[in-house]
């Protein structure tokens, strides 16, 4: 009976650390994400005030180059900013430790409303989409998600000879993220299907 108890909690508290649509069970993986945030709550004095406050949406590991992973940590837009406080003293960190290493991201869950679906029902017609819910504002917002707490200073849209197109965004200077802008690029590609590349203004010729 202890030991049912102890299991029980041990699934109470983990699961407080993430809000799922009603009836959907998070994931295996989404759990162990779960555990760890949990644990950091518990065990980290620099980052049990903020996680105390927050929880994740969803967690999802996928395949880079390479041979390498990366996991995408999915939170509520409300709570991004609590997020990225947590970012700065070190989450990121943490939990690339406990993930062997994987390349996480943080990105905010935002939903996008395409024109379509304003023309379907009298309602809809009256309501104006939000430009923040546009295709190309949430592909804005996933770039500055993922590069935080860099900034961007700058875009170049680049026609190829195919016809495609290859975003350069430019990022200020700092050695924490030179070595992560392979895997930036390779996850914004997996969230929105385009090409980008990261570039910082100091080396470009």
């Amino acid at each position: 009976f202890t030991c049912l108890f102890l299991a029980c909690e041990a699934m109470f508290t983990k699961r407080s650390k993430i809000k799922k649509a009603k009836g959907v069970e998070p994931t295996p993986f989404e759990d162990s994400v779960c555990q760890i945030l949990y644990d950091l709550q518990v065990n980290s004095e620099k980052l049990k005030g903020n996680l105390k406050e927050v929880q994740i949406t969803a967690a999802k590991e996928v395949d880079l180059q390479g041979d390498k992973k990366a996991v995408i940590v999915f939170v509520p837009v409300p709570q991004l900013a609590i997020f990225q406080k947590l970012i700065r003293d070190g989450l990121v960190g943490e939990l690339e430790k406990k993930l062997s290493g994987k390349h996480v991201a943080i990105v905010a869950q935002r939903r996008i409303i395409s024109k379509e679906s304003r023309k379907i029902g009298a309602r809809a017609h009256k309501q104006l989409r939000p430009r923040n819910r546009t295709l190309t504002a949430v592909h804005e917002k996933i770039l500055e998600d993922l590069v935080f707490p860099n900034e961007i200073v700058g875009k170049r849209l680049r026609f190829k000879p195919d016809g495609s197109r290859l975003l350069k965004v430019h990022l200020l200077h700092d050695k924490s993220v030179v070595d992560r802008t392979d895997a930036f690029s390779q996850i914004y590609k997996r969230l929105t299907t385009k090409d980008v590349v990261f570039e910082f203004p100091a080396t470009l010729a």
